[in-house]
């Protein structure tokens, strides 16, 4: 394309890929993503990756789904600088340990999850908490909100939720009085859409993975509308569940005198122990992401 081309219509894509741990399959698919990733890093275009679990796998399936995608990815993307990987990830949600592993293996990572099949709403609200407790900073929903009832009022709660307003137990009940509210019928009572259940994670209902069990019932909190209508929380008397809270406590900001430095005021990294390298890691992305990109290819991506 021509210059004048190149800032036309979204500057973000999605590549997908689906490993199946054989060689013959694996390594054609990623020799086909170094090429897109090499011409989208020369030509400015930002893209995320989304990695499916094996679906044609044979006798050569992975015993352990969540590490087996958490080694390719990190293969993958080992050596590419910044400005050739993916803004974010999106890839199923394996539960804490694989989450963990990948967010602090690689900080400058942006992992993803994906939603799946749709599932109740309790699903939704509680995988979302989840992830985000053990390192995900994005979720990537599409049927979970596109067979919502109400789309607006289900992408409002998700936001809540993000920013610690409710717990998913509060989030379900809310959602079903907005739903009266608006006069519109739940595909569920609320009792059966408050249930957690086992929900698949891929396109082709392969894989699939469940959450803990919920946390004690909390009361149903209250909600008031802003003057542009938006939903708004009224803050509880009681704090809220220790667990949940815990979960979705940011990471905190690491200050200069916090880890050592050399004489001219920059880190001293043969000094500094694996747990400030991380959390100086994790200042600089903060601070890159509140700054936004100043190379013209706009600003990343707002985490949770």
């Amino acid at each position: 394309p021509a210059a004048h081309e190149m800032s036309l219509g979204a500057n973000l894509g999605l590549y997908s890929i689906t490993p199946n741990n054989k060689l013959e399959f694996d390594y054609p698919t990623l020799l086909a993503y170094k090429d897109f990733r090499l011409e989208a890093e020369a030509k400015g275009f930002r893209h995320f990756l989304e990695v499916f679990d094996p679906n044609a796998c044979g006798d050569h399936c992975p015993q352990d789904l969540g590490r087996f995608v958490n080694d390719l990815i990190v293969r993958t993307l080992a050596g590419v600088p910044s400005t050739g990987r993916p803004v974010f990830l999106k890839i199923v949600y394996h539960g804490p340990k694989a989450m963990e592993e990948l967010a602090t293996y690689d900080p400058l990572l942006v992992p993803g999850i994906l939603g799946g099949s749709s599932g109740t709403t309790y699903d939704a609200f509680k995988l979302l908490v989840e992830a985000k407790r053990y390192g995900a900073r994005a979720a990537l929903y599409g049927r979970k909100i596109n067979n919502s009832e109400h789309q607006l009022t289900f992408v409002r709660f998700l936001s809540m939720l993000t920013r610690d307003e409710v717990t998913p137990e509060e989030a379900v009940r809310a959602y079903h009085g907005e739903l009266a509210k608006l006069g519109i019928k739940p595909y569920r009572p609320l009792a059966d859409d408050s249930q957690l259940t086992t929900t698949a994670t891929s396109y082709a209902g392969g894989s699939s993975v469940t959450v803990p069990e919920r946390v004690k019932e909390a009361p149903a909190p209250s909600f008031s509308r802003d003057p542009k209508g938006e939903l708004k929380a009224t803050p509880k008397a009681s704090a809220p569940n220790p667990e949940v809270r815990t979960a979705l406590v940011p990471s905190p900001v690491i200050k200069t005198d916090a880890y050592p430095t050399k004489p001219d005021g920059t880190p001293d990294f043969k000094k500094m122990t694996p747990a400030q390298k991380v959390m100086l890691a994790r200042q600089k992305i903060q601070s890159d992401l509140s700054t936004g990109n100043e190379t013209g290819n706009g600003a990343r991506p707002r985490r949770f």
